[in-house]
This record gives structure tokens, sequence and C-alpha cells, in this order.
């Protein structure tokens, strides 16, 4: 029995315009240059690069995009239809779409007559010829149309008959693709599967796309939606980026659809480099990644619970949907006063050890784990920590260096200039005493200094370590200035990243703590 044939979706990414609407968004040209790149060599079709005119940004990145060596997807040139009472040609926005010198012209219209009346002033009748006069003189100039229904399902619930009737103009004017944006992302899925499904059967020889947003929580689940009653191209960013609550995630949607749906996409032969290309991403904005992100996110395979840690430990399937490496993720397993033996013995064998469960160190190292989490320690995003922590347990080994004791003041002359800080460090290396003095712009900057350059001339390498994030948290708040306090401390090396965790009632301790590990574990994966 032959396999039912696979559907194609084209996917549509539109992070370097759509996506940059987003708060805390920003891209530099080079970094819209290197993920036009990125997203070319994933496997995407089409990547809107801004809309010129609109920025000098844009202008800069269409200039420097025509010397790309992309070898599949096709850059897009966004912006409106013509003006309202203005010949096609003589219009200054038409012009700037030419001049971009892409491929592919992206042009939105307007499909709810409260926009055409009170936000274009205009008649309907007029609305409906800038949009067939835009697609047609475009289409003369050689590009690929792609029309975007703007506002198109709000504007079908309140008149149908006219928002379907500006889907007509494009088309009549020839363009390629005509796309139902679901501009305010506040519909479900019933109302956008219904609508979607008479848009395909009313325009049978001309694509149809979905562009959603995620205003409701939907964003995903409605773009796949529109792609099951018959929609071709979906459009959306990569993490999700966009205005207000974002846009459709294109990091959920393609797994989605390869794995879960049985279509294709351009994508399939790079999925498993999907995280790789959602971190560079967020990378390139200077964005945290979303540890709860569907696929791609540290958190989508991770087990915390005892009883899942050792149900996966058995069989993957039983907790997780799908096999990680699929997308370039892994399982992980996260420790806590919530773990038992089959989690530790997981974590371990993760780090490369092999435990006896069943040893009475094993036992001992379960006490103290749980003591310390009752303490207020929290090992899931301080790996590094819990490393130092089980091979002191199991194998007996001693971090390379023994504080013998440290000191931090801080002084201010009173004036309005900044107050000055200073930390001395007194440590045991190798059967010798290193003992230094830093300053640092404060405390916790001049402790970092001063252990460092107590070590550095046994580990040259602690210099590449460099702290990239540190949080505190107050446990216990109604206990005021008396609460405990958790320091984490991200570090890197530039290859290699880990978290380390102190607790203290006292900020510059829990900080002494995390700092110690941080180094503690650079030098136990170096030596």
């Amino acid at each position: 029995m032959n396999e039912p044939e696979k559907k194609h979706t084209i996917i549509y990414d539109t992070t370097l315009r759509d996506g940059s609407q987003a708060e805390g968004v920003s891209f530099t040209v080079t970094a819209k240059l290197r993920v036009a790149e990125k997203l070319d060599q994933f496997g995407i079709d089409y990547i809107e690069g801004g809309w010129p005119g609109s920025n000098p940004r844009d202008m800069a990145f269409f200039e420097k995009a025509t010397e790309l060596n992309l070898t599949h997807a096709k850059i897009a040139a966004f912006g409106s239809t013509r003006r309202a009472s203005s010949p096609v040609e003589e219009d200054p926005q038409i012009k700037l779409l030419l001049d971009a010198n892409t491929p592919v012209v992206t042009i939105f219209g307007k499909s709810w007559l409260l926009h055409v009346t009170d936000v274009l002033r205009t008649t309907p009748e007029e609305n409906l010829a800038m949009i067939e006069d835009s697609v047609r003189y475009l289409k003369a100039q050689g590009k690929e149309v792609v029309y975007d229904a703007e506002h198109f399902f709000d504007g079908y619930l309140s008149n149908p008959e006219y928002a379907l009737s500006t889907l007509a103009a494009a088309e009549k004017g020839g363009a390629d693709f005509l796309v139902l944006c679901e501009t305010n992302g506040g519909k479900l899925v019933p109302q956008v599967k219904e609508i979607t499904e008479t848009v395909v059967k009313k325009f049978p020889n001309t694509k149809i796309g979905m562009h959603c947003h995620n205003d409701a929580g939907v964003g995903v689940a409605v773009s796949l939606t529109g792609i099951e009653v018959g929609a071709k191209m979906v459009q959306g960013t990569m993490n999700g980026y966009g205005e207000r609550n974002g846009n459709a995630n294109l990091t959920t949607i393609i797994p989605n659809l390869e794995l879960k749906m049985g279509h294709t996409t351009n994508c399939s032969d790079h999925l498993s480099k999907l995280r790789d290309l959602s971190f560079f991403i967020d990378d390139s904005t200077n964005l945290r990644p979303d540890i709860r992100a569907p696929y791609v996110g540290a958190a989508s395979f991770a087990h915390k619970g005892g009883v899942h840690a050792d149900a996966a430990s058995k069989s993957n399937r039983s907790y997780e949907h799908i096999d990680p490496a699929l997308v370039g993720n892994r399982t992980r397993v996260l420790v806590s006063d919530m773990s038992g033996r089959s989690s530790i013995m997981m974590k371990a064998k993760e780090m490369g050890m092999e435990v006896d469960g069943r040893s009475p160190e094993m036992k001992s190292f379960l006490e103290e784990l749980k003591r310390l989490e009752f303490q207020g320690y929290e090992f899931e995003a301080a790996d590094a920590s819990f490393d130092l922590l089980l091979k002191r347990f199991l194998r007996g080994e001693d971090s390379a260096f023994k504080v013998l004791r440290y000191h931090v003041g801080v002084s201010s002359d009173g004036s309005e200039e900044e107050s000055k800080s200073e930390a001395t460090v007194k440590l045991m290396v190798k059967d010798e005493i290193r003992h230094t003095v830093a300053e640092g712009n404060g405390p916790i900057s001049a402790l970092d200094h001063a252990l460092r350059n107590a070590l550095e001339k046994d580990f040259p390498f602690i210099q590449e370590v460099r702290l990239i994030d540190f949080k505190v948290r107050i446990l216990e708040s109604n206990l005021g200035t008396d609460a405990i306090t958790r320091v984490h401390v991200e570090s890197t090396d530039g290859n290699k990243t880990w978290g380390t965790v102190g607790v203290s009632d006292n900020v510059i301790t829990a900080s002494w703590e995390a700092l110690v590990d941080s180094v503690s574990y650079k030098i136990q994966f170096a030596s």
C-alpha cells in the first residue's frame, strides 16, 4: 500500500521586519545580513527584509543584501499599496519598493471597511482600485508579489462580501499569494478555520497564506489550522518575535508541520539545526533564550520529578513527545529536593560518571542535597555547582584550591564621586599561599578580580572566564534585610557556559560562593 503523498508548505519569515517591531528587539544592519544568511541555510523560502524608506537601517540592508550569496531563499521588500487618488506610477512608496531591488515584493492592503473609511478615509471602490493597481504595476516590473490582506478576519466578520472582494482585486492584479492576516491576534481556531476554508474554496487558482499574531496565545494553532484546511504558505517569525505578544512562532510551526502533520518544508534536511538557529537569532538581538519555548527551549525535554526522571531513563517516549535530537535539543535531568536515586544517577551519567545507586555515598549525597535545597540552594540553573558537589561526595574530589580568608571593603569620602571597593583574598594553592588584593567598581567585582589574581599564576586559563549573568533573589522577603539571599552566576570561557549558586543571609557571602564555584568548575574541566 502506497503512503499518501506529503503536502508541501512554503515558509515565509518576517523576523527582520515584523519581528523587529517587538519590544527589546533591535537588529544592526550586519546582524540582519547574518540572520538572512542563516535563514537561507536553514531552508526558509522567503525572507522579508524590511520596509524600504521607513528607516535608514532597512535601506542599508537592501543595498547590501544584493551582495549576499543566498542559495535558496528569496528576499522580499515590504510596503503598502499606492495612496488613495494617486497614480501608482508616481507613488513614492511603490518607487521605494522597486528601488529595493528584491525579487519579491510584499504589499498590504485594507480588508476591513472600518479601516477604509476611518483610517484611509477613502471609498470602498477606491481601496479596491489601490489594491489591484499596485499588484498589477509591480507584476509588470517583473516582481513576484505577495499580497497581505491586513485585518482580514476582522474585515470578514464585519462584511464578508467586501473582505473577499479585496482578495479578488489582488488576484485580478496578478498576485502570486493571497495572505490572510490575523493582525489583531485575537481570533480562535474555529473562526480562523471556517473563514480560511471559505477563502481556499473561493480562490482555487491562487495560493493562500497565513499571517497570524499571538495576542490570544494561539498564533501557532491558528496558523496550523489554516494550513490544515488548504493554505500553502505560512508566515511567522523565529522565536515568535513581533509587536505586542509577538507573531506566530516558526520554531514551533516548522517542527509541528514536519513531525506532527506529515507536511514537508524546505527546512526538512536542516531540522536538527533548529535549536542552534533559535539561539543564533536570540544572540543577534542580545536577548536571553526562552527556556520554555516548545522544541528549542532548554526546559523542553527537562525532567525534575523523580518519577518522571525514572520513567524517562527507561523509555524517553514516556515523557517526551519526540526525540529531542530531531530538533537539535537533548534530554536533561534537573536535580532538586524532589529528586530520587534515579534522577541523580541519570544526571551523573549525563556528566560522564557511573554511580552505584545503593552506595552509602549516594545516600549521604541525597541527604545533603535535600538539606541544601531546604536552606535555599537551587541547582536547576547551577549545573556546575551540582557537578562539584556530586564529585566531592561520590569521588572525594576536593577543590584545586582552599579559601583561607577573604575580605572586602567599601569606602567613600562623602563626595558625589563613586565609592571604591577593595578586596583581599588569601588562598592555599598547591601547598603555597596566594595572597592578593584588587579593586573593583563594587564589592563583588573587587572579589572577582582578587580571586582571579590569586589563581592566574597556577591556572592562567582562569582569565578566559567572564561573568555573563548575575541574579540575586531574596528568599522569605518578610524577613526584610535579614532575609536569605540566593545568587545565581552564569559564566563562560567563550566555548562553554555554566551556572553556579550561592546562598547566605549576606549577599556578599552568597556571591563569593557562586564565584568560587565558577572558577573551581573551570579548573576542573580544563585540567
